[in-house]
Protein backbone atom coordinates (compact mmCIF):
# COMPACT_ATOMS: atom_id res chain seq x y z
CA UNK A 1 0.00 0.00 0.00
CA UNK A 2 1.23 3.58 -0.85
CA UNK A 3 2.72 5.10 2.03
CA UNK A 4 1.56 8.79 1.84
CA UNK A 5 1.86 11.93 4.26
CA UNK A 6 -1.52 13.05 2.86
CA UNK A 7 -4.95 13.01 4.36
CA UNK A 8 -6.90 10.19 2.19
CA UNK A 9 -10.55 10.39 2.17
CA UNK A 10 -12.46 7.40 2.88
CA UNK A 11 -14.49 5.71 -0.02
CA UNK A 12 -18.07 6.94 1.75
CA UNK A 13 -16.85 10.33 2.34
CA UNK A 14 -15.63 11.35 -1.27
CA UNK A 15 -17.88 13.29 -3.73
CA UNK A 16 -20.41 10.88 -5.03
CA UNK A 17 -19.08 11.52 -8.69
CA UNK A 18 -15.52 10.50 -7.51
CA UNK A 19 -16.99 6.70 -6.31
CA UNK A 20 -16.72 5.05 -9.48
CA UNK A 21 -12.82 5.88 -9.73
CA UNK A 22 -12.36 4.72 -6.39
CA UNK A 23 -14.25 1.74 -6.84
CA UNK A 24 -12.39 1.26 -10.42
CA UNK A 25 -8.99 1.87 -8.99
CA UNK A 26 -9.90 -0.23 -6.08
CA UNK A 27 -10.58 -3.03 -8.57
CA UNK A 28 -7.95 -2.61 -10.83
CA UNK A 29 -4.88 -1.97 -8.46
CA UNK A 30 -5.73 -2.57 -5.06
CA UNK A 31 -4.34 0.90 -4.89
CA UNK A 32 -7.40 3.76 -4.94
CA UNK A 33 -4.81 6.06 -2.90
CA UNK A 34 -4.77 8.83 -5.84
CA UNK A 35 -8.13 9.56 -5.33
CA UNK A 36 -8.22 9.38 -1.42
CA UNK A 37 -6.23 12.20 -1.84
CA UNK A 38 -7.13 13.48 -4.63
CA UNK A 39 -10.69 13.46 -3.21
CA UNK A 40 -9.82 16.60 -1.52
CA UNK A 41 -9.46 18.59 -4.79
CA UNK A 42 -12.53 17.58 -6.49
CA UNK A 43 -11.19 20.63 -9.11
CA UNK A 44 -7.99 18.74 -9.86
CA UNK A 45 -9.54 15.52 -10.26
CA UNK A 46 -12.52 16.53 -12.94
CA UNK A 47 -9.01 18.30 -14.47
CA UNK A 48 -7.22 15.08 -14.70
CA UNK A 49 -10.04 12.33 -14.86
CA UNK A 50 -12.57 14.46 -17.26
CA UNK A 51 -10.49 16.70 -18.77
CA UNK A 52 -7.59 14.93 -19.65
CA UNK A 53 -8.58 11.41 -19.62
CA UNK A 54 -12.22 11.71 -21.24
CA UNK A 55 -11.69 14.34 -23.35
CA UNK A 56 -8.08 13.74 -24.71
CA UNK A 57 -6.67 10.52 -23.51
CA UNK A 58 -10.59 8.51 -24.83
CA UNK A 59 -11.07 10.88 -27.43
CA UNK A 60 -8.85 13.06 -29.56
CA UNK A 61 -7.42 12.45 -32.79
CA UNK A 62 -5.60 9.89 -32.50
CA UNK A 63 -6.28 5.87 -32.47
CA UNK A 64 -6.76 4.43 -28.35
CA UNK A 65 -4.51 1.43 -29.37
CA UNK A 66 -0.85 3.91 -29.80
CA UNK A 67 -2.24 6.03 -26.75
CA UNK A 68 -2.40 2.80 -24.63
CA UNK A 69 0.83 1.94 -25.52
CA UNK A 70 2.75 5.08 -25.17
CA UNK A 71 1.12 5.25 -21.54
CA UNK A 72 2.46 1.51 -21.05
CA UNK A 73 5.73 1.81 -21.83
CA UNK A 74 6.00 4.85 -19.84
CA UNK A 75 4.71 3.35 -16.88
CA UNK A 76 7.00 -0.13 -17.85
CA UNK A 77 9.86 2.07 -17.69
CA UNK A 78 9.06 4.16 -14.81
CA UNK A 79 8.28 1.13 -12.51
CA UNK A 80 4.97 2.11 -11.71
CA UNK A 81 3.17 -1.02 -10.32
CA UNK A 82 -0.15 1.07 -9.40
CA UNK A 83 0.11 2.44 -12.87
CA UNK A 84 0.60 -1.20 -14.71
CA UNK A 85 -1.96 -3.14 -13.24
CA UNK A 86 -4.43 -0.38 -14.62
CA UNK A 87 -1.94 0.02 -18.18
CA UNK A 88 -2.05 -3.20 -18.97
CA UNK A 89 -5.52 -4.40 -18.92
CA UNK A 90 -6.18 -1.40 -21.00
CA UNK A 91 -3.63 -1.94 -23.26
CA UNK A 92 -5.08 -5.54 -24.09
CA UNK A 93 -8.46 -4.39 -24.43
CA UNK A 94 -7.14 -1.74 -26.89
CA UNK A 95 -6.24 -4.66 -29.36
CA UNK A 96 -2.28 -4.86 -27.65
CA UNK A 97 -1.73 -8.70 -27.53
CA UNK A 98 0.26 -9.89 -24.61
CA UNK A 99 3.50 -10.68 -26.55
CA UNK A 100 3.64 -7.53 -27.53
CA UNK A 101 2.89 -6.28 -23.89
CA UNK A 102 5.92 -9.25 -23.17
CA UNK A 103 8.46 -7.44 -25.14
CA UNK A 104 7.66 -3.76 -24.31
CA UNK A 105 8.59 -5.21 -20.84
CA UNK A 106 12.36 -6.24 -22.31
CA UNK A 107 12.13 -2.99 -24.36
CA UNK A 108 12.26 -5.02 -27.46
CA UNK A 109 9.82 -3.48 -30.55
CA UNK A 110 10.29 -6.55 -32.78
CA UNK A 111 8.72 -6.06 -36.80
CA UNK A 112 7.39 -9.25 -36.41
CA UNK A 113 5.53 -7.85 -33.12
CA UNK A 114 4.50 -4.21 -33.88
CA UNK A 115 3.83 -2.45 -37.14
CA UNK A 116 6.09 0.07 -38.29
CA UNK A 117 3.33 3.29 -37.02
CA UNK A 118 3.94 1.22 -33.64
CA UNK A 119 7.02 0.85 -33.22
CA UNK A 120 7.70 4.55 -34.09
CA UNK A 121 5.30 5.75 -31.25
CA UNK A 122 7.07 3.66 -28.89
CA UNK A 123 10.46 5.05 -30.04
CA UNK A 124 8.73 8.22 -29.31
CA UNK A 125 7.65 7.26 -25.93
CA UNK A 126 11.41 6.11 -25.17
CA UNK A 127 12.30 9.98 -25.91
CA UNK A 128 9.66 10.85 -23.10
CA UNK A 129 10.66 8.58 -20.23
CA UNK A 130 11.54 10.91 -17.61
CA UNK A 131 15.06 8.98 -16.96
CA UNK A 132 15.99 10.02 -20.26
CA UNK A 133 17.77 13.27 -19.95
CA UNK A 134 19.00 13.54 -23.35
CA UNK A 135 15.54 12.41 -25.74
CA UNK A 136 14.48 14.16 -28.40
CA UNK A 137 12.95 13.79 -31.74
CA UNK A 138 15.96 14.18 -34.21
CA UNK A 139 14.93 14.08 -38.34
CA UNK A 140 14.42 10.36 -38.54
CA UNK A 141 12.16 9.55 -35.54
CA UNK A 142 9.94 12.39 -36.75
CA UNK A 143 9.93 11.36 -40.61
CA UNK A 144 8.91 7.51 -39.32
CA UNK A 145 5.96 9.11 -37.40
CA UNK A 146 5.08 11.59 -40.22
CA UNK A 147 4.65 8.16 -42.43
CA UNK A 148 1.58 7.30 -40.08
CA UNK A 149 0.24 10.61 -38.36
CA UNK A 150 -0.14 14.22 -38.84
CA UNK A 151 1.80 16.64 -36.93
CA UNK A 152 -1.45 17.50 -34.83
CA UNK A 153 -1.53 13.59 -33.61
CA UNK A 154 2.36 13.48 -33.24
CA UNK A 155 1.73 17.12 -30.60
CA UNK A 156 -1.73 14.92 -29.14
CA UNK A 157 0.61 12.32 -28.29
CA UNK A 158 3.49 14.29 -26.85
CA UNK A 159 0.94 15.85 -24.89
CA UNK A 160 -0.53 12.74 -23.80
CA UNK A 161 2.76 11.25 -22.66
CA UNK A 162 4.09 14.49 -20.93
CA UNK A 163 0.65 14.40 -18.61
CA UNK A 164 0.66 10.81 -18.02
CA UNK A 165 5.00 11.19 -17.32
CA UNK A 166 4.02 14.27 -14.96
CA UNK A 167 1.41 13.02 -12.93
CA UNK A 168 3.30 9.51 -12.19
CA UNK A 169 6.45 11.68 -11.36
CA UNK A 170 4.28 13.60 -9.08
CA UNK A 171 2.62 10.21 -8.07
CA UNK A 172 5.53 9.13 -6.72
CA UNK A 173 6.66 11.79 -5.38
CA UNK A 174 3.50 12.18 -2.78
CA UNK A 175 3.86 8.21 -2.50
CA UNK A 176 0.89 7.63 -3.96
CA UNK A 177 1.30 4.53 -5.73
CA UNK A 178 2.92 1.69 -5.32
CA UNK A 179 6.49 1.29 -7.24
CA UNK A 180 7.99 -2.01 -8.98
CA UNK A 181 11.31 -2.91 -7.21
CA UNK A 182 13.06 -2.23 -10.25
CA UNK A 183 11.54 1.69 -10.41
CA UNK A 184 13.83 4.89 -10.68
CA UNK A 185 11.71 7.06 -8.17
CA UNK A 186 12.94 5.63 -5.39
CA UNK A 187 14.00 8.25 -2.95
CA UNK A 188 17.42 8.09 -1.62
Amino acid sequence: MADTLFTRTPRDELPEGFRPAWDMLNKLTGEPTFIEVFGQAPELVNLVMSEFYMKTFFGGRVEQRYKQLVRLRLSIVHGCRTCNKQNVPGALEAGVSQAQVDAMIEGRYPGALFTPAEQAVLEYADQMVLTNMNGQVGPELFHRLREHFSEPEILELGVVMAIVAGMAKLSFLLNLVEKEDYCPFVPG
